[in-house]
């Protein structure tokens, strides 16, 4: 069984839950979005890359931990031109050691103006 866990940000239209616990583990998936008014920044990647880390601090905090905790992060890009613009904020947020990755370029994402969406654990153990 799992628990949603409460991190203030706006929750998505539709049957999802960006963070839920599990154990000792936050599962987590976030998009460029404002936490408060839930609206889609459109920008280029390093202004929704940004925005989705800080998303993601906000959750893995919400639920005890830091960015120290994540563990493994899966990043969705629709162009593979975005990579460095996305490693250099990627760089100034995940600390060192860095989490394991993954980086997918797909063909689309479910909104037509995200660039990025990133997906991440926590080990709060």
């Amino acid at each position: 069984m799992f628990e949603v866990v409460d991190t203030g940000i706006v929750p998505s239209a539709g049957p999802v839950n960006g963070t839920v616990r599990a154990g000792p583990f936050l599962f987590m998936a976030h998009t460029p979005k404002d936490p408060i008014s839930g609206e889609m920044l459109v920008g280029d990647i390093a202004l929704q890359t940004r925005r989705c880390l800080e998303n993601l601090k906000l959750a893995v905090e919400a639920g005890g931990g830091t960015l120290a905790d994540v563990v493994q992060t899966r990043i969705y890009l629709i162009d593979l031109e975005d990579g460095p613009g996305m490693n250099a904020v990627y760089r100034e947020f995940m600390p060192k050691p860095y989490p394991n990755r993954a980086t997918v370029v797909v063909k689309a994402l479910l909104n037509p103006v995200m660039r990025i969406e990133i997906v991440s654990t926590a080990y709060l153990g």
